[in-house]
C-alpha cells in the first residue's frame, strides 16, 4: 500500500507517499537501539494539540524511516520498504491510500486500477489484502513474499 497522509509523506514519501509493510512486533530484533529515535505526529486530525500514538522510528543519525509501531496495534509492526535493503518481492498490484491528502505533485501511475485508489483507509486491511491475493502464510500468521 502506498499511503499518501501527511504524517507518511512528511516523514518518509519522497516520492510523495510511503510504503508501509506489515510484520510481526514479537518477531522484530533490534540491535543499535541506541542509535534510533521516535517521532509521534502533532497535529493529527482537526485538534493541533492532539499527538498520534502512533511511533515512528529513525535513525538518529542520517535520519532514515525505519518503522512505525502504534501501541492500538500491540502485535503489528509496519517497516518502511524503503529502510529494507534485502531485496523484496514486487507486489502483484499497488494499493494508493489517503488520497484525500495528496499534494497535486505528487503522481498517481497512468495505469492506477481506480478500484486500487481509496481517499481514506481501504476496506481490506494489509493482512486481508495479502489473504485476498494467496500471499499470506497461515502457517505461521505473516505475509509472505
Amino acid at each position: 500500500m502506498r499511503c499518501y497522509c501527511s504524517i507518511c509523506r512528511k516523514t518518509a514519501g519522497g516520492g510523495g507517499y510511503a510504503i508501509n509493510l506489515s510484520g510481526e512486533a514479537a518477531s522484530l530484533t533490534l540491535e543499535g537501539k541506541e542509535h534510533i529515535t521516535v517521532y509521534q505526529a502533532k497535529g493529527v486530525g482537526s485538534d493541533p494539540e492532539v499527538v498520534s500514538p502512533a511511533r515512528r522510528h529513525f535513525c538518529k543519525h542520517c535520519g532514515s524511516a525505519l518503522y512505525v509501531f502504534d501501541p492500538r496495534w500491540p502485535d503489528l509492526l509496519h517497516p518502511f520498504a524503503s529502510a529494507i535493503d534485502t531485496p523484496l518481492p514486487k507486489a502483484p498490484e499497488s494499493v494508493f491510500i489517503m488520497l484525500d491528502a495528496k499534494p497535486a505533485w505528487a503522481g498517481l501511475p497512468r495505469d492506477a486500477d481506480p478500484d486500487s485508489c481509496h481517499d481514506a483507509y481501504p476496506e481490506l486491511s494489509l493482512e486481508d489484502w495479502h489473504r485476498a491475493h494467496g500471499l499470506f502464510d497461515e502457517s505461521d500468521g505473516e505475509a509472505s513474499p
